[in-house]
């Protein structure tokens, strides 16, 4: 089994070829505007037009924890959205990411990479914004991702110490 590959580099950017998806996670309140849908929406107006007719529409469809929505951008490029997320704020229930439902949106990115023969590229998904650690994420994507043959690309704006957490680059420690 191969394993994560890990780089410097901007997500919404992969230099593969072939069909590439690139995943990241939402909140589960509609909220779009911090963190590393800034740099979608930079690129393509269409991740975040969706998200937010999706949860708009929630009512009749499966928005929700878990949930996965596949945007095509580009003729080989996808966006999946994954609700990984409960809200935008620590509270008394901790962090907002929720590992549980990242777990099943990566699950469910697997069949739809599957499907379409692509490579996944990614942040690193639920530790920015969502407060995660990345001790908890990794063997999640390794699980679902890469346990089913599916190339795996996490992509640092500094340093990509893999597998722990980046430090700032000029870091000694």
């Amino acid at each position: 089994m191969s394993e994560i590959t890990y780089v410097r580099g901007d997500a919404t950017v992969p230099s593969v070829k072939g069909v590439k998806v690139i995943a990241h996670v939402c909140n589960d309140i509609g909220g779009w505007g911090k963190g590393f849908v800034l740099a979608l929406s930079r690129r393509w107006p269409e991740p975040e037009k969706a998200y937010r007719a999706w949860h708009r529409d929630r009512a009749a469809n499966d928005f929700g924890l878990g949930a996965v929505q596949c945007v095509q951008v580009e003729p080989y490029v996808w966006v999946a959205n994954m609700i990984g997320q409960r809200g935008t704020r620590t509270g008394s229930k901790g962090v907002p990411v929720r590992y549980e439902a990242i777990d099943t949106a990566l699950a469910r990115l697997a069949d739809r990479a599957a499907e379409l023969g692509a490579s996944v590229h990614m942040p690193r998904i639920g530790c920015g914004l969502a407060g995660g650690t990345w001790s908890r994420v990794e063997p999640l994507i390794t699980e679902r991702l890469v346990g089913r043959g599916i190339a795996v690309t996490v992509y640092d704006q500094r340093n990509p110490r893999a597998p722990g957490t980046a430090r700032p680059l000029g870091s000694t420690v």
